[in-house]
């Protein structure tokens, strides 16, 4: 029973996705609390030196591995932020409208990306 003359979602629909949200913001920053901890102990899986001949070896696989794991964290806090605007979104009544055609998102597509500033036709555009 969509209504596509709708031009933003009810209080009830709006109490939906930021449940949603604050579900996806919590499970989110739990993710990034645990990069930042493997971050500031490298060797907290317990791999003690036993031989400096790896040394080396390890040295560029642990600054590589500490690279990801910046870039994992870098992407997570992206994601936290683009769900927190999200949030300010749904208080302003302003969540869930195209940015660039000003019609509604599809439920589903929030659902799958809640923090969707763009309808799929908008977005396949800028491609």
């Amino acid at each position: 029973m969509e209504n596509s003359n709708k031009t933003r979602y009810s209080d009830s629909e709006l109490q939906e996705f930021k449940e949603l949200i604050q579900d996806k913001l919590r499970s989110s920053k739990e993710e990034l609390n645990s990069l930042t901890t493997s971050l500031s102990n490298p060797n907290a899986n317990g791999t003690e030196d036993t031989s400096g001949a790896y040394k080396t070896l390890e040295d560029g696989s642990a600054t590589m591995e500490k690279e990801q794991i910046n870039q994992l964290a870098a992407r997570q806090k992206k994601f936290i932020d683009n769900l927190e605007n999200a949030l300010v979104r749904i208080e302003n009544k302003t969540y869930g409208v195209c940015r660039e055609t000003g019609k509604l998102i599809p439920k589903e597509r929030l659902r799958a990306v809640p923090h969707a500033t763009l309808s799929m036709e908008a977005k396949l555009k800028q491609s």
